[in-house]
């Protein structure tokens, strides 16, 4: 067993749960030091990819103006040499405009698949793929006689 890669990936893995817990806390600051100068955002829908940490910054501060007593839990985490693979759960209620949408005040839960590079001891690269479409029908004006969805609450799912 090479303690050295067991080491590498267990700072790893700190260093990611050390940042999820500063986005939850609202600390943006802190998380921008975790990540290097040129940061890169793999994003669904984006053709290319971001560069730099204010474009990380500005998504991370939307979803905090959208839903500020937003709640992140790590389901699952780990990590192989540089790369650190997570499964996360959100919630929180819709007070502020999000993508366009006035806050409803709705309860929100939504899950996201995220995986990092790490370099060094900063956070270079994520390619993240959370479940917009479950969280855009949460908080969407329901038509016309119908219902809007409620959020997934099941600790378990």
């Amino acid at each position: 067993m090479d303690t050295t890669t067991d080491t590498t990936t267990e700072k790893n893995l700190t260093l990611l749960r050390t940042a999820y817990k500063a986005l939850e806390s609202g600390a943006l600051d802190a998380c921008v030091e975790m990540m290097t100068e040129n940061f890169i955002a793999n994003l669904p829908g984006v053709p290319d990819p971001l560069h730099g940490r204010e474009v990380w910054r500005l998504g991370a501060q939307a979803m905090l103006d959208g839903f500020p007593d937003l709640r992140i839990d790590v389901e699952d985490m780990f990590g192989v040499d540089d790369k650190v693979a997570v499964r996360v759960h959100f919630r929180g209620t819709h007070r502020g405009a999000f993508q366009g949408l006035a806050a409803t005040d709705r309860s929100v839960s939504f899950r996201s698949i995220e995986i990092y590079r790490v370099e060094g001891d900063k956070i270079a690269e994520e390619w993240v793929a959370p479940d917009m479409i479950s969280l855009m029908q949460q908080i969407s004006p329901a038509p016309a006689g119908g219902r809007t969805v409620e959020p997934d609450t099941e600790e378990d799912s």
